[in-house]
């Protein structure tokens, strides 16, 4: 048994059951070994930049990690932005990357590369495989760190000779650990702070946006006035009818130092303090009162949920009722033109039961969380790490994970441009999968911030660097052309439409909105 037999068999027994491949030469005997060991589903993505955004949503659904095959430094710099979105997202992840044979290094061959440099930035644990009796220890090691909470990214850079060389054969992987549990005094911290009422604000993210969470986070706000919300951009949120609804801290600097004022204690639940997404002129960096003082009660790899749930027992809040998301939809619009006000009311008033919406709307679908926070129970998926262009693979990843499940992509057309490959991985897999793109026809928020940061008076050039038409996108043809289905509407009626055949309909389908 060769090295990376050894490494796929330790993967397979440490639980790890998909990988995102684009593998290269090096990653050969790799591509062999997948092909022998049972246990492993291998899916094939067109662009480095889909397997990682793609495991990201399997390890977001899945609470548990996808590994990624990748080919030398330049594939693993193509993968660079949604691994770097993963890492946000606290999601484990364990990216497998090809090298050159040890040997052949020396020669400095054109793909040569300090690959470790490249990976560095983006994962929390690296290491090069040395020899191929030890790689498969090295396998297990990376399961170890990515299992690591509240979630890690483990980079094993694997030389071509360490793979096809003599292996150990599997080693055991052990058990994950538990999650830590937070210190008394940090609870007992937190509820001092409650006495201040709807001046304390609980800052909730990561598992605190799960169901149980949420409803012990509620009892808190019900029993003693503070406020609970969430980032304005999360990994994973459990929402809907029968849920606790959370609002979120908006993305415009003015809109938050509203939101927020008055507000004298920040406790973090496994959340960061809330800043500027970026710097503009005369703005602060921060989003929360100048005089607000920050407080943790939870770091993100404690657990958090249990953590709510001693809060509210010392807040005397345990039998207190949460209050629950009721069952309400917007009607649907009939025979209106298509805005981001009677786009939301349509998707509102359609979704699904147990859909998994994978949201990179950007400007499109700031209103999305009120318009359907009465629907039936769903998860929310958000684009974390702010580089576009993760909306499709995290569909891809999810609907992998969650194979029972609707998945739907409410997707802004610049951003879907990054990674569109990700529509042919959808139609090779069968993947469950609705994307409908907000065809504006531009990167619309960058034109908001264009005013957004003082640049005066832009002319033609300017806009036109930010204008997506002349020539328009066609994303029905693009989709046909990757073997995904679909459909262009125009007005509210032909969207409702679109929508509800498109949830019905089982397999990838595409519906483009033009705005």
């Amino acid at each position: 048994m060769n090295g990376a037999e050894s490494l796929v068999r330790t993967l397979v027994a440490g639980g790890v059951e998909v990988t995102f491949t684009n593998p290269g030469t090096s990653e050969m005997h790799f591509v062999a070994a997948l092909d022998r060991v049972d246990g492993m589903r291998c899916v094939l993505c067109l662009f480095e930049g889909v397997a990682t955004g793609a495991a990201d949503g399997y390890a977001r659904m899945a609470d548990k990690p996808a590994a990624t095959l990748l080919h030398l430094g330049p594939g693993f710099g193509n993968a660079l932005a949604n691994v770097h979105n993963a890492k946000k997202a606290n999601a484990p992840m364990i990216n497998v990357v090809g090298d050159h044979a040890i040997y052949h290094k020396r020669f400095d061959s054109p793909l040569t590369s300090d690959l470790e440099a490249i990976a560095k930035p983006v994962s929390h644990w690296v290491r090069a495989g040395g020899s191929s009796l030890t790689v498969a220890a090295d396998g297990r090691d990376a399961i170890v760190e990515a299992r690591r909470y509240p979630g890690k990214i483990a980079t094993l850079i694997l030389p071509a000779d360490t793979a096809w060389g003599e292996g150990s054969g599997p080693v055991v992987v052990p058990p994950q650990r538990a999650r830590s549990r937070v210190d008394e005094a940090a609870v007992r911290d937190a509820a001092a702070l409650l006495k201040h009422g709807p001046a304390t604000l609980l800052l909730l993210a990561d598992t605190a946006l799960r169901a149980d969470a949420l409803a012990s986070a509620s009892r808190i706000a019900a029993k003693t006035g503070c406020r609970i919300m969430a980032p304005g951009a999360n990994a994973r949120v459990e929402r809907g009818a029968g849920r606790v609804s959370i609002g979120r801290v908006p993305y415009p600097v003015d809109q938050a130092l509203q939101v927020l004022a008055g507000v004298k204690h920040i406790v973090l639940v496994g959340a960061t303090p809330p800043v500027a997404f970026f710097a503009y002129p005369g703005k602060p960096s921060t989003t929360y009162p100048a005089d607000c003082q920050i407080h943790t009660l939870a770091e993100p790899h404690e657990d958090l949920g249990e953590a709510l749930q001693r809060l509210a027992e010392a807040a005397g809040a345990s039998a207190s009722k949460p209050q629950f998301a009721a069952a309400k939809r917007p009607d649907l619009p009939s025979d209106q033109k298509l805005t981001p006000e009677t786009i939301g009311a349509v998707v509102g008033a359609l979704l699904p039961e147990g859909a998994i919406i994978v949201d990179e709307s950007v400007t499109t679908g700031r209103n999305f969380f009120a318009t359907t926070e009465g629907a039936p129970p769903h998860d929310w998926l958000q684009l974390t790490g702010g580089a576009i262009g993760e909306g499709m693979p995290l569909a891809v990843g999810a609907a992998v994970a969650c194979p029972d499940r609707k998945v739907i992509n409410l997707e802004a057309d610049g951003s879907g441009m990054y990674t569109l490959q990700a529509l042919w991985t959808q139609a090779r897999e069968k993947l469950n999968v609705l994307t409908i793109v907000w065809a504006n026809r531009a990167y619309r928020i960058l034109r908001n911030e264009l005013a957004n940061v003082g640049a005066e008076n832009p002319g033609r050039k300017a806009h036109d660097m930010l204008s997506l038409d002349n020539p328009a996108l066609d994303w029905v043809s693009l989709a046909r052309g990757m073997g995904v289905d679909g459909i262009r509407v125009t007005t509210t009626d032909d969207f409702a439409k679109a929508m509800k055949a498109g949830i019905a309909h089982n397999g990838p389908y595409l519906i483009e909105v033009v705005i």
